[in-house]
């Protein structure tokens, strides 16, 4: 058996004591079900779905109905055990530990036959005294409890008063009473996602062994002090000094860049100790801040903490440092009542754009597990790097550092995280949403959020549920939120912090049809864990950000109004979340005008290439029962037809299973256009009052990915495959941007800018027929000066006069298209609008579209060739892993060159065979 022999803190010099010997128990253990029917290995970090699936004792969980066909794993009561020798005498060491980092999620504790402790709560961490009972060969268990019969048994035990929802809706097919149980709330279902209440151990296990005193904890927080104009470091470390006498010495901070360097005298008394540094860094050192994706540079600062104790023993941390600070601004506008809510990173107002971060997976070891990493060994196996243009178009403008090129491909790829991550800067996104029904993301993602500069607005994981507060629950929530703080906050991506998702609006909006009597109990309650508990915490622990009680919420007038607002999603303060699947999508006058859209979303089906995956032939139907069973929102399938009917003729081919494809389009099509139409109206709607309403500052649409193979909202297939409307966010999303609309028969085109400088430019407008190639018409203003970090009116006509201009066009025959430039360079995607829907468009016919594939290095390049106009061109390659530097385009020119770029080792011939391009006009 390998050794998981770690020395943490080196030996420093002659006469040096060991700080402390850290010994991992990952790697094997064996498991058995509550009977003991059942043995089998598993590994650690892992749960019980995945060993069982590896030891092939059941298929794979996502296949077909499997998610009900292994209910019975997740109600069974599982045991983890191990023996193991301890590679070190474990006589020389005064204290020694046991570290969970993560266990899922209620389990007894044994250690050499010694019950040493429990688990609750799969967010904390956990550290058990064992130095009484450990010897040189140990073994220790894992005993757990379902949870889901843990969580029905508190749930009944809790008769003051009920706390709803008891379970969630039948279309979901999932367990019941989720909110009494501290775990992955999702993991018992949502209408996004599947039943997997896992159980094990998801993160490391290790002995931590030593003398004299031991560093538990070390974090930071970067601080401006506006009065001196300079910055400073508050620098927390917790020990546990475990020697009888007082432990003397020095501390040495330095961060040789800043050209920064101080020491500290510290004495620290035997317990649980806190020491508190402030380091200064002279205002006459230039400090390069960090600046979230489209805005600069994310510059990071390497520092070292050297702690030179008594009896020669030296411990030493190091960590990267980034400066920036985060402001939320909430204050009066001219002509608007209410409060504005946005954000200014640097004193720089920033427009919030990205999307929600769900659970990359139901299973959290499969996320970086070696089944993912084979698909990312293409990256380490190049030394260079691959560049590719953010833009679908070149750049001339002198953008901000930072922006302007994006990463496609870097070596050393490691797991599926940093693909996903990659393609939200890709897109030209800038934040996440860690949305509360999940997990908080392990270390490695926010790592990469810093690294990529892609913002964090960071839930506490509470969603879509009241809580109860009886004093077990709350200490087990205090200690969750307290590691998590400490754990998080040094991190620059996370800007916020949010208590909870549509809590606040599910207690006083009536979700669960509560009697008005009963009201003043639930908010009672609610204050208690959110605000007593909760943000006491955050304000105790973590003073660099700012802290809000729910998502949606009001922000500073819910505090007015004691915390619960009477209408959480007004469009005067604070965030919120919109979803109408009813009123026409098209029309973007059914959007709220909010002051920040933090979700909004339509659903689409995943690609037939990644459902093929998990599916049987019988299932390739879009009313089949498996096509009914992966749908968990009420009605959803139905909303999608009805939602694409409005615009699109609805596929009707003689081959079923070409219907079953062409309908996956169309929802695709569908959503993606859906959700443009709605994030460019929240773009433009940045800089102006309308009726009272605007000055949005935020458009994270729902969702980012998704967490199995079925339909959602997510942009992001399972397994990372870009959907159409991740290409359409790409364009939508572009720093500079023109969005046409149409007011009172009025045709209007904004200019929206991300930029921090203003840019001269000209806007050409273009009108082709559906049956030419040839535009009709085309206009160019002139020079045009686009304000940074603003959106302005930059062109508008009546349609009937643009219809006149362009000779014979009418609405049902003619669509417009527009773009941003300077001396004959792009600026901006080529934007375009529908003067009608598309299902009434005169002159459109079945467009002949070919491709020639080439190969250059390590990029394949598609020269298309059209024979008509075709709207919505969708390129497909199958299960081969990449994406393309464009897709789901509306093709108006005979040529067109597109990029593809591969996540793996690919040739042109499986490219060739597994190409297949399709536009609306295949389908009509």
């Amino acid at each position: 058996m390998r050794l998981h022999l770690l020395l943490l803190l080196a030996l420093c010099g002659t006469g040096t004591t060991a700080a402390a010997l850290s010994y991992s128990l990952r790697g094997n253990w064996s498991i058995c079900n509550g009977n003991g029917s059942l043995e089998l290995p598993g590994a650690v970090p892992g749960c019980v779905h995945s060993a069982l699936f590896q030891q092939g004792l059941i298929q794979d969980s996502y296949y077909r109905f499997n998610d009900l066909n292994y209910r019975w794993i997740s109600l069974d009561n599982w045991t983890y055990s191990k023996e193991f020798k301890i590679p070190f005498e474990i006589s020389k060491w005064q204290k020694v530990n046991l570290i969970l980092e993560g266990v899922d999620t209620i389990s007894k504790i044994l250690f050499n036959e010694v019950t040493i402790g429990e688990t609750d709560n799969m967010f904390n961490r956990y550290s058990f005294d064992i130095t009484n009972v450990v010897r040189d060969v140990n073994s220790i268990e894992l005993r757990f409890q379902s949870a889901v019969l843990y969580a029905a048994q508190q749930s009944k035990a809790h008769t003051r008063y009920p706390v709803p929802p008891d379970c969630p809706p039948l279309v979901q097919k999932g367990e019941c009473h989720v909110n009494f149980v501290r775990k992955e709330q999702c993991s018992f279902s949502w209408d996004w996602g599947p039943s997997f209440p896992t159980q094990g151990i998801w993160k490391d296990v290790r002995i931590e062994a030593y003398n004299i005193c031991h560093l538990n904890d070390f974090t930071f927080s970067p601080i401006y002090d506006k009065s001196a104009q300079a910055w400073n470091l508050e620098i927390e470390a917790t020990f546990d000094v475990v020697s009888s006498k007082p432990v003397g010495g020095q501390v040495i901070v330095a961060i040789p860049k800043l050209q920064t360097q101080q020491m500290y005298n510290l004495e620290l008394q035997p317990g649980k100790r806190i020491v508190e540094l402030f380091l200064n860094i002279s205002k006459n050192i230039t400090v390069e801040t960090w600046w979230p994706h489209g805005h600069g540079n994310q510059t990071g600062y390497n520092m070292t903490i050297l702690f030179e104790l008594d009896g020669g023993l030296n411990i030493e941390k190091s960590a990267k440092v980034y400066f920036r600070t985060v402001e939320l601004i909430e204050e009066p506008i001219k002509g608007s009542p209410g409060l504005s809510f946005y954000f200014k990173i640097n004193g720089f107002p920033i427009f919030l754009k990205g999307s929600n971060w769900i659970p990359a997976d139901s299973f959290q070891d499969r996320v970086t597990s070696e089944l993912f990493r084979k698909k990312m060994k293409f990256f380490s196996r190049h030394s260079h790097r691959i560049i590719g243009s953010i833009f679908l178009f070149k750049c001339s403008c002198p953008l901000p550092a930072g922006a302007g090129l994006a990463v496609v491909l870097q070596p050393g790829w490691s797991n599926w995280l940093r693909l996903l991550l990659q393609s939200v800067v890709d897109a030209n996104m800038n934040t996440l949403r860690v949305w509360g029904g999940g997990i908080y993301e392990q270390d490695e993602f926010y790592e990469l959020c810093d690294e990529l500069g892609i913002m964090v607005w960071q839930d506490f994981m509470f969603a879509c549920a009241l809580y109860p507060t009886d004093q077990g629950f709350l200490d087990s929530v205090r200690a969750e939120v307290a590691y998590q703080i400490k754990r998080l906050k040094s991190h620059p991506s996370i800007i916020i912090w949010s208590g909870n998702n549509e809590n606040e609006e599910a207690l006083m909006m009536n979700w669960y049809h509560i009697s008005i009597t009963d009201r003043p109990i639930y908010i009672k309650d609610y204050v208690t864990l959110y605000v007593e508990n909760i943000r006491e915490l955050v304000l105790a622990g973590d003073k660099s950000r700012p802290f809000i009680t729910s998502s949606p919420t009001n922000g500073a007038e819910t505090v007015a109004e004691g915390w619960v607002s009477q209408n959480p999603n007004s469009n005067y303060f604070g965030d919120v979340h919109f979803y109408d699947y009813i009123s026409d999508c098209w029309n973007w006058k059914v959007f709220p005008r909010a002051r920040f859209a933090s979700e909004y979303g339509y659903q689409s089906w995943p690609s037939f290439s990644t459902l093929e995956k998990v599916s049987s032939t019988e299932d390739w139907s879009f009313s089949s029962k498996f096509s009914l069973h992966r749908q968990h929102h009420e009605g959803g399938n139905k909303q999608m037809l009805y939602q694409a009917g409005l615009h699109f003729k609805l596929p009707k081919s003689t081959d079923p299973l070409r219907t079953f494809k062409d309908t996956i389009y169309l929802t695709q099509v569908m959503q993606a256009q859906c959700v443009k139409t709605e994030t460019e109206f929240y773009r433009r709607s940045r800089s102006e009052i309308v009726d009272q309403q605007g000055h949005t500052m935020g458009a994270l649409y729902w969702q980012l990915n998704d967490i199995w193979q079925a339909p959602s909202w997510a942009s992001l297939e399972y397994g990372g495959k870009w959907k159409m409307l991740h290409y359409f966010a790409q364009n939508f999303f572009a720093p500079l941007l023109p969005v046409g609309f149409e007011n009172e028969n009025t045709f209007y085109i904004y200019g929206v800018s991300d930029l921090h400088s203003d840019y001269s430019m000209t806007l050409t407008v273009r009108v082709h027929t559906w049956s030419s190639l040839e535009p009709v018409c085309s206009c160019v203003t002139e020079h045009l000066v686009m304000k940074g970090g603003e959106a302005v009116r930059l062109y508008e006509e009546p349609v009937s006069q643009l219809l006149r201009r362009c000779g014979n066009c009418t609405r049902e025959s003619c669509v417009v298209s527009f773009y941003l430039s300077a001396d004959h360079e792009l600026l901006s995607p080529t934007n375009y609008h529908f003067l009608s829907s598309l299902k009434e468009a005169v002159g459109l016919c079945k467009a002949q579209i070919t491709a020639i594939i080439s190969q250059q290095g390590d990029i394949f390049v598609f020269d298309l060739e059209t024979s008509a106009v075709a709207p919505f061109v969708w390129l497909d390659v199958g299960s081969i892993p990449g994406r393309f530097s464009d897709n789901g385009f509306l093709m108006t020119e005979k040529t067109r060159t597109i990029l593809f770029y591969p996540w793996e080792p690919t040739s042109k011939s499986e490219l060739e065979q597994s190409f297949h391009v399709t536009s609306l006009t295949d389908i009509y």
